[in-house]
Formats: C-alpha cells, sequence, structure tokens
C-alpha cells in the first residue's frame, strides 16, 4: 500500500537504508499486483522496465513509506510440506519411522498477512506458533513435472511464517486444516526474490528470531524432500497453476517442541531471514472481538 492505495514495484538495493520501489503498477496497465505480473507471465517484462525506467518521484517511492500486504495478494492454491528438514521426525514421539512420501497440507489465503503485519491471537487458543520457511512461487504451470525441470518452473523465492494454533492441530486423526487457517496466523513477504539472484537452494541459510532470540537455523540441503522434489509429487496429483505456491518446510526449534512449550503473546516479534530472501517482521497480537 502507497498513501493508502494498492500498488506494486521493484525494490531496489534492498540492503541499503534508502532502498526505494520503482513504481509498476503506473509502469504495466492491466498489471494490478504480483499476483497479475506471474498470471500474465509478464517477470521478464518488468525485468526490462525497471533496468531501463528513469527514477519518477511522483510515483516511485522509499521502502520505508509503504505499508506491506502479503507478497502474492491473490495467491493460487497454497501447499504446506511437513516434517521436511533435518531431525523434525523425531520431534514426533510415535515410534513411527520416517515417513517414504512427504506429508502435505492446505492453507487458505486469508490465513496470511504482509510483513511487519501482527500475527493474530484468537481468543479461542493461547497456542499461536512460528515456522518460518522459504516459499516456493510458481511462475509456469504444469502437470508431471520432471524434478530436473523443476526450477524451470519457479518464478521465485519468498519467505513464510507458517503460524499455527497448535492445540486445534490434534482436534481429531489425520488432519491439521483447523489449526493452520486462523485468518492472519501466519504471514508472507517482505518480497520475492527471482531466481536469476537466487544460488542452489542447498545453501540458502534459514533462521527464525523471537525477539532476538535464535529458534530455527538451517538449510534446505538437510530436507528430506527437495524444493524441486516437491514440485514433481505435487505436480503429479494436480496440475500446477502460476501463482501457486508450497511452503516448503519448517526447521526445528518451534515453540511447541520446548518443554515447556514456548508460544507466540502480544508483544513478541518474530523474524524469519534468508539473506537472499531478506527478513519477514511480524509482531503479535490478540484479535480484538467487535
Amino acid at each position: 500500500m502507497r498513501n493508502g492505495s494498492p500498488s506494486f514495484g521493484a525494490v531496489n538495493d534492498t540492503a541499503s537504508p534508502t532502498a526505494s520501489i520503482v513504481d509498476l503498477s503506473t509502469r504495466m496497465p492491466g498489471v494490478r499486483n504480483l499476483s497479475d505480473l506471474i498470471a500474465q507471465q509478464r517477470i521478464g517484462e518488468a525485468r526490462s522496465i525497471v533496468e531501463t525506467a528513469s527514477p519518477d518521484p511522483t510515483v516511485d517511492v522509499a521502502l520505508s513509506a509503504v505499508t506491506y500486504e502479503r507478497t502474492l495478494p491473490s495467491p493460487g492454491k497454497i501447499f504446506c510440506i511437513g516434517v521436511n528438514y533435518g531431525g523434525r521426525n523425531a520431534e514426533y514421539k510415535d515410534g513411527q519411522d520416517a515417513p517414504t512420501k512427504p506429508s502435505v497440507f492446505v492453507r487458505f489465503p486469508s490465513s496470511f498477512t504482509g510483513h511487519e503485519q501482527s500475527l493474530i491471537r484468537p481468543p479461542e487458543s493461547p497456542q499461536l506458533d512460528y515456522e518460518g520457511e522459504i516459499v516456493a512461487v510458481i511462475g509456469t504451470g504444469g502437470r508431471r513435472i520432471a524434478r530436473a525441470d523443476a526450477r524451470h518452473h519457479i518464478a521465485g523465492l519468498t519467505l513464510g511464517n507458517e503460524g499455527t494454533i497448535r492445540d486445534w492441530v490434534r482436534h481429531a486423526k489425520f488432519n491439521v486444516t483447523q489449526g493452520k487457517n486462523w485468518d492472519s496466523s501466519g504471514s508472507i513477504g517482505p518480497w520475492m526474490t527471482t531466481l536469476d539472484e537466487i544460488g542452489e537452494f542447498e545453501n540458502l541459510h534459514l533462521t527464525t528470531h523471537v525477539n532476538g532470540e535464535l529458534r530455527q537455523d538451517d538449510t534446505p540441503a538437510t530436507m528430506a524432500y527437495p524444493i524441486e522434489f516437491q514440485i514433481e509429487y505435487l505436480s503429479t496429483f494436480c496440475t500446477l497453476e502460476p501463482g501457486d505456491i508450497i511452503f516448503t518446510g519448517t526447521p526445528t526449534g518451534a515453540g511447541a517442541r520446548f518443554d515447556p512449550p514456548r508460544f507466540l503473546e502480544p508483544g513478541d516479534v518474530v523474524e524469519v531471514s534468508v539473506p537472499e530472501l531478506g527478513t519477514l517482521r511480524n509482531g503479535i497480537a490478540d484479535e480484538v472481538i467487535s
């Protein structure tokens, strides 16, 4: 949001305190947001505009002057991969061997908010937990995508906090839907980094801090099911489409795994970081019931 109106653009020099946004909504008629850009297969066109555009102070703004919505305002299918990083299976004390296929569940768009927005703890439960993740954004759709071709179907990567209401994922057997879909319990952002700026996925260093304390620390190199395999697997049973997103798994160290558990409370700040992707930051607030 810029001056109260929705807009989107490309960030120049994300590491600089004077970073700015090249506005694309005014330079690309018919494209309202990143979801539209991906659906219309126009990322290459946007890149060319950014590389050649002259600064325009009437529309281009400082990064510090915007309010963030979730990175994709209208995501398609939202897949989440569970129990994927090294050591995660051992967190489940059920005596079962490591699975041979990934755990998959889905979430709804309304369960996510944007960077610098509050994650909402509902009055029905105090067990709001964090899960820092790398999120893959599908740019080119397909069915039965080969693992070797998977990277060509990714528009870019962003960050996610796959916030969970823990006691609600245990209301019944074989489902987690209730605990994973509370409004604004998770987040996506701050932006999407295109693949030309990302090297090997295995080298990405994912960390999650709560109030400055390191809680999660890992790389995709320890994933049981790498990102490319996830695309191959998911596209086997359904067609992946531009704008679909995949939460690719969270490392060990979520609050529920401490003894006693360390759930999020109002005033806490969660930061999910990968150097190449930025930092996704969210505070915590209780839901206001009118």
